[in-house]
């Protein structure tokens, strides 16, 4: 077991003020709070090696848990370990342990070429120089960095901001790796860049890597295993598949025809969409099975093309929020 969190809990107390200049006033000599409960009990264990997605909606209490275990905040109640270290109170040893990466801010100096940045990163780690070049090199080679590595951080885009912040997390070789929100804002490409880096990391180095996001692709991509987390507590933990399974059993059917009747309705289906000569059908398939279904409709359309997959994972999340009334 790499991370333990039990019971976790971490409650944000807020100035509460009144409009207006008297109001404002007042509030100096007499300042009154109100506490927002960010985190409520919660519970997890993650092991070597493990991806783990870790998804809800805004301010579910992602961030928190994040800052929680990288050791930037302290935990109002519970507790945590990482690596047999308590974040918050062995800091300075324990960050050489794991990597960060805020996908909304960045650890890199701005106006400073990237490699400059790489080489403050490498004193301010102690990382020993050969390993230091070995990382450096192989990271470089992965993320295809060579031709920005002297241009100033500010001028680089996006994408190739977070493939630095990438390489910059682990120079030192750490054994966790938290992401939060790494592919935010990121073109089609620059995601996919990322998502095999993070697979690649993952299966050759073994480095256990949690990561929040709000796009679906990421976890559908890189995860077996999802926590989800709303209104500060844990709704949900296992594989993707028994989420899928819990929240709904439907599969999908998407059939191109060139001619048919207009009706539908068979029992265990339900259109979901049609567009002209495209139909998007769910189906239960322990009701009808996808080979009656298709021989069924093979009777009233004339089919081009099928394609049988399950619904997309924000659907999924979608239909437990909405279960939960988060």
């Amino acid at each position: 077991m790499v991370i333990l969190a039990k019971d976790l809990s971490k409650t944000y107390r807020i100035p509460r003020r009144k409009p207006g200049i008297i109001n404002g006033l007042k509030s100096i000599v007499h300042r009154e709070y109100d506490e927002i409960l960010a985190l409520d009990k919660v519970s997890f264990q993650i092991d070597e090696g493990e991806l783990v997605g870790y998804i809800g909606p805004n301010e579910a209490g992602k961030s928190t848990t994040i800052k929680i275990l990288s050791g930037i905040l302290t935990p109002s109640s519970g507790e945590c370990k990482v690596l047999g270290k308590i974040p918050y109170k062995d800091r300075i040893n324990y960050v050489k342990d794991i990597g960060v990466v805020f996908g909304q801010r960045t650890q890199l100096w701005w106006d400073l070429p990237v490699i400059d940045s790489f080489e403050l990163l490498k004193d301010i780690y102690k990382i020993p120089p050969k390993d230091y070049l070995k990382n450096k090199e192989e990271l470089i080679e992965w993320l295809g960095l060579t031709n920005i590595l002297n241009i100033p951080v500010r001028q680089l885009s996006l994408g190739q901001k977070m493939r630095c912040e990438l390489a910059a997390s682990l120079l030192h070789s750490p054994k966790v790796l938290f992401l939060d929100e790494p592919t935010i804002g990121l073109d089609a490409v620059s995601k996919l860049a990322v998502r095999e880096f993070i697979k690649k990391i993952n299966k050759e180095r073994g480095v256990t890597i949690i990561i929040t996001t709000h796009d679906m692709d990421d976890i559908e991509t890189l995860c077996n295993r999802v926590i989800v987390i709303g209104r500060g507590q844990i709704l949900s933990d296992g594989p993707l598949i028994s989420l899928r399974n819990a929240v709904s059993k439907d599969r999908r059917l998407i059939i191109e025809i060139e001619e048919g009747d207009n009706g539908f309705n068979i029992e265990g289906t339900r259109l979901v969409n049609r567009d002209k000569n495209r139909l998007t059908i769910d189906f239960d398939p322990d009701i009808i099975s996808p080979a009656n279904l298709i021989s069924i409709l093979s009777t009233s359309y004339k089919i081009k093309d099928i394609l049988i997959e399950n619904p997309p994972i924000e659907e999924i999340i979608a239909k437990l929020y909405g279960r939960l009334n988060i």
